[in-house]
């Protein structure tokens, strides 16, 4: 990427054209770079190329994308001092989202301390077999609780098959604020099994990222098979409770980051404009909020 300057990449992200009266936001993205000041997890596979913050911003003014939520990366494990000094430098382009150890009692604490730091919100990523199973144990409600204090959102990447302990944790906590990644990537040879998803919806504040089409789809662009389960969360939970997302850079294994906006904004005709301010803006600002 050619050398270009902070002030001109954040004025070009300030003034990126909007979406029909509205400021498109992503909500998921991920950024990390070879650094030995920030240094990888132990046995971590990165890709050899950066995800920077600033090829992020170019691809942001290119196509409209006012701020985005950043989530941190898997590289980096429960090390979030990358994301923090990103959020530190841009603090009007991005939110972040942090990772704690879910096998640590002091995950709390370290989610208090985080949220201090200026991220809102953590992300749990349990696997579907036996060692996802800690997030039926004794310390999820503790966790769970912090972020209902802090006013923090609960960010769930899990398959399908673990929205029933999703259930179960928030039968004790309904007020807290959930968000589901990637349509807990149902497959779409197994469409019964997003009523495991479905059933969330009974509770008020959990939403829903209609990401991952692409990844989940057997067809090509604009991945229809993938959109009928989009269809069928859009009527249980409405567009008040769904957002879009690109899962930039993961996205670029599969497709484009222009092609997960269009997908959305242009290809499910079952939204109407006013879905699409919900989908692409509204519902993303009523869990991250933005500073003017």
């Amino acid at each position: 990427m050619p050398e270009i300057s902070r002030r001109t990449l954040l004025a070009g992200a300030a003034f990126a054209p909007l979406g029909e009266g509205y400021a498109i936001i992503d909500p998921h993205v991920h950024v990390w770079k070879h650094d030995p000041e920030f240094p990888f997890a132990p046995g971590a596979r990165v890709p050899d190329r950066d995800a920077t913050p600033e090829t992020l911003i170019e691809l942001m003014n290119a196509h409209g994308v006012s701020r985005t939520v950043i989530i941190q990366v898997i590289h980096y494990r429960y090390d979030n001092r990358y994301l923090a000094s990103v959020l530190k430098r841009y603090p009007r382009l991005f939110q972040g989202v942090a990772r704690v150890d879910p096998l640590d009692p002091a995950a709390p604490d370290r989610l208090s301390q985080l949220t201090e730091q200026g991220f809102h919100g953590v992300r749990l990523s349990p696997a579907g077999d036996a060692s996802g199973d800690w997030i039926r144990g004794p310390l999820m409600p503790p966790l769970w609780k912090r972020c209902l204090d802090l006013q923090v959102p609960m960010t769930v990447l899990a398959p399908i098959g673990r929205m029933p302990d999703v259930g179960a944790l928030l039968e004790k906590l309904p007020e807290l604020t959930v968000v589901i990644d990637h349509m807990a990537d149902c497959p779409v040879d197994r469409p019964a099994e997003l009523e495991k998803l479905i059933a969330l919806a009974r509770y008020p504040h959990v939403f829903v990222k209609i990401s991952h089409t692409w990844s989940l789809s057997r067809q090509p662009y604009p991945w229809l098979d993938a959109q009928e389960l989009v269809k069928r969360l859009y009527r249980a939970f409405g567009p008040q409770r769904l957002m879009w997302a690109t899962d930039w850079p993961i996205i670029e294994q599969w497709s484009s980051y222009d092609k997960a906006l269009k997908v959305v904004r242009d290809e499910m005709k079952f939204l109407g404009a006013d879905d699409l301010r919900w989908v692409l803006s509204g519902t993303i600002e009523r869990v991250w909020k933005f500073a003017a």
